[in-house]
């Protein structure tokens, strides 16, 4: 097992609590595929974008740092997708590929759970993954719900980045009463 160099966790009664980053990242792209699938409208579009913006964010800050960290070739499986999650970020800034958006995103989902997610399972420890899980979970809110294709894509740049284009984003969600979230459809 590979350590992915986080810092260790406060101790809370010798458990460590949370999901770990792969049920996190699972629970996020079903909910992407349900935005994704089916007639699509303007709201629920939105808050597919937004949603996108801040898997990804998440996964630029945590998830591909893990797989160079402690998956053999890791470096070049990251560089493959953070690739693949640019061209993704560049085609949620067209409003007419909606079809090669779903396509693009059912494609990243299949490489997360078919390649990424059994490779880091192998390769981290339990604790290690969950630690991974909740912080994905906080990147992903304080996360841009836009697309910034043109931003930094790897730490230490995009964890200084992501957050303050975040709140920039969430200032003009709010000015412009924009939905993100599911819960608000």
């Amino acid at each position: 097992m590979a350590d992915v160099n986080l810092p260790p966790l406060p101790p809370v009664g010798g458990t460590i609590s949370g999901r770990s980053v792969v049920d996190v990242l699972n629970q996020q792209h079903r909910v992407i595929l349900d935005l994704a699938s089916g007639d699509i409208s303007d709201k629920s579009h939105s808050v597919l974008i937004a949603t996108l913006s801040r898997h990804l964010s998440a996964e630029e800050q945590y998830l591909y740092p893990a797989i160079r960290e402690a998956v053999p070739d890791g470096d070049r499986i990251a560089d493959r997708e953070l690739a693949e999650d640019r061209a993704l970020l560049e085609l949620m800034r067209d409003d007419t590929a909606r079809d090669e958006l779903t396509r693009a995103i059912h494609r990243h989902v299949e490489a997360d759970e078919t390649e990424l997610f059994p490779l880091l399972e192998q390769m981290v420890p339990a604790d290690d993954m969950i630690r991974l899980g909740n912080r994905v979970e906080t990147a992903e809110e304080a996360a841009p719900t836009r697309p910034h294709p043109h931003t930094p894509a790897t730490p230490p740049w995009n964890k200084v980045v992501d957050p303050l284009l975040g709140a920039i984003d969430k200032l003009r969600d709010v000015a412009t009463g924009r939905t993100t979230y599911t819960r608000d459809l």
